[in-house]
């Protein structure tokens, strides 16, 4: 759901406390609508994330890793500009906005003082970040909107900078204990009650109209009438000076296998036992847990669709091509009758004649000595016709070893070409995905595009560390995996693999090839969770030392064999990913 006004005020408050006086450190784009300032306070150094996405507006502390591009964006640098070393005075909220003003004093070169405003305007599709100087004057924007765009409100640099129009409709904090009263009084038409108050409040997103009227009807479509508008009247007056006295608990509404699928400020209740409510420990949590997943791999997603779709149709396109394969096959598999019938026609040379369309002869293979009938070729002769048979029978006999030989290669090429898949769909950032890419290219499956004048970020393996203190290493993809296996690991230390399952290289640091049982069993999890069955149960994972695990001659990227090995059956844990990693251990 979209942040509303009355939630991110809670937001907004909840910043302003921990924010406030902290002083710019860094700040970064990782994304083109995504801005991540870097602060240190008293207290400690946190990162504000803030995003102008069209649907995942909002602002909250983030403690993810973001992966900066190559160039940084103007917009970037110009914040940067004005923004490193200056001071957050205080968090805003314009008033009944989905939009926060961060004032920012700083202190110039030579000695002189001012102040800056970045505006976060949540808006759906008009979500924007605009940098504001003191007396007003936009400096510039994220998104610049001009006349062409907007005849109401442009946002452009040198421009005064004007609050959003204001909307028809009561504002939700502002509206007094008598406007609710007439209001309630006056809805007797037959309207439902979330409803009439979406349509009479402005600032309150339509969970929290359900949510007032399950508070007044113990349901959410309730039909208005006069004789219970007091009710609703009551629920709309608790839930306003709630908001208006700051009373917000960051509640996250949890689906099927804990999966977050709505928010909100106050208690959510209208699911009843359908829906499982969770207190988070504060809204940026919250918020980060909503959002930052999904909003991620929305983004891997749509950068990788191009590669997916061109891997998508070489997998098809061999698949087709082995099933043909298979079907000439299958064909070869009958070629010892082209013999007997050769034997047969030369047995039989001096009964025929050019000319002949079938000879019935003694088929003397048959233990019972039965006829058999053999279509012979009327244009030619009786020898002419043997030979054919031979030369039939020797091509399908090649032909068995060339098939077999290319299914096999196929075969590989196929699974190898699922694990790019796979790997697309584990990718977190634009750095995998430019390996990944790389990858493609160098085994001629993409275009090589033009070079750039810098060389891409290599990304490292994953790191966790277990309970027990030991480093576990996991590769995001196949050249990765190599890496990891083939150069970047001793001899002795532990590999790990899902049992005929694509998924990453496991490594566990070892000195004499052997860990502790707590290790071996996270490090197997880790390998099923970062593998195609990390949604399944009792996945076999293999686990043997570095030194027996080999790459075969000519075998793609990832692929190796190994030996000397034994088997675990585990089941993954996303959780136990989250409580590993390397950062958190540190």
């Amino acid at each position: 759901m979209p942040l509303d006004a009355v939630c991110l005020s809670a937001v907004v408050s909840e910043l302003d406390d921990l924010l406030s006086g902290g002083k710019v450190d860094k700040v970064q784009q990782p994304e083109k609508d995504e801005i991540i300032i870097s602060f240190r306070t008293k207290q400690s150094s946190c990162k504000l994330l803030i995003s102008a996405g069209t649907g995942d507006a909002r602002l909250h502390l983030s403690t993810a890793s973001f992966e900066n591009p190559q160039q940084p964006p103007m917009f970037c640098m110009l914040l940067r500009k004005h923004l490193v070393g200056a001071v957050l005075t205080g968090i805003y909220q314009t008033p009944g906005e989905r939009a926060a003003q961060l004032v920012f004093s700083y202190t110039g070169a030579f000695g002189e003082t001012g102040e800056k405003r970045l505006v976060a305007e949540m808006m759906g599709r008009y979500s924007n970040i605009i940098l504001v100087d003191g007396d007003g004057t936009i400096i510039d924007c994220l998104r610049r909107v001009d006349m062409t765009m907007s005849e109401k409100r442009q946002v452009l640099p040198g421009l005064k900078y004007r609050v959003p129009p204001e909307q028809t409709k009561i504002p939700f904090f502002s509206a007094s204990d008598v406007q609710i009263s007439e209001m309630a009084k006056e809805s007797g038409i037959d309207k439902s009650a979330d409803k009439w108050l979406l349509d009479t409040f402005s600032g309150i997103s339509p969970l929290g109209c359900r949510e007032i009227a399950f508070a007044a009807f113990g349901e959410t479509d309730r039909r208005i009438t006069p004789e219970n508008a007091n009710h609703l009247e009551t629920a709309v007056k608790a839930a306003s000076d709630a908001a208006n006295m700051g009373k917000f608990t960051p509640f996250m509404l949890v689906g099927e296998a804990g999966i977050p699928v709505d928010f909100y400020c106050f208690p959510i209740r209208q699911y009843g036992n359908a829906r499982k409510s969770v207190v988070c420990e504060s809204f940026s949590r919250l918020l980060e847990e909503f959002y930052s997943g999904r909003a991620r791999a929305e983004r891997v997603r749509q950068r990788s669709s191009a590669m997916t779709k061109s891997i998508k149709n070489a997998r098809d396109r061999l698949a087709r091509k082995l099933a043909l394969q298979n079907e000439e096959l299958k064909q070869t598999f009958g070629r010892e009758r082209l013999r007997q019938y050769g034997d047969i026609v030369s047995a039989n040379i001096h009964t025929m004649s050019r000319g002949m369309t079938v000879l019935n002869a003694v088929d003397f293979y048959d233990p019972d000595g039965n006829m058999c009938q053999i279509p012979l070729d009327p244009a030619k002769s009786p020898q002419q016709n043997a030979a054919k048979f031979y030369k039939d029978y020797t091509k399908a006999k090649n032909a068995e070893k060339i098939l077999t030989e290319q299914i096999i290669s196929g075969e590989t090429e196929l699974d190898y070409l699922n694990s790019v898949l796979e790997e697309i769909e584990r990718a977190t950032g634009e750095t995998d995905l430019a390996e990944i890419r790389q990858e493609l290219e160098h085994g001629g499956y993409l275009k090589t595009q033009s070079k750039s004048k810098q060389k891409p970020k290599k990304s490292e393996p994953m790191r966790f560390v277990s309970s027990t203190g030991v480093e576990i290493r996991v590769g995001k993809n196949n050249t990765q995996n190599d890496q990891l296996t083939l150069r970047s690991s001793f001899k002795t230390d532990i590999w790990l693999h899902t049992q005929k399952i694509h998924g990453s290289h496991v490594v566990i640091s070892s000195k004499d090839g052997t860990t502790d049982e707590t290790t071996l069993t996270e490090a197997a999890m880790l390998a099923a969770l970062f593998s195609k069955a990390s949604k399944a149960s009792g996945v076999p994972v293999d686990y043997t030392m570095v030194k027996f695990v080999k790459k075969p001659s000519g075998a793609k990227p990832g692929m190796v064999i190994y030996t000397d090995y034994k088997t675990v059956y585990v089941t993954p844990d996303e959780s136990l990913a989250e409580r590993l990693k390397y950062e958190e251990k540190r």
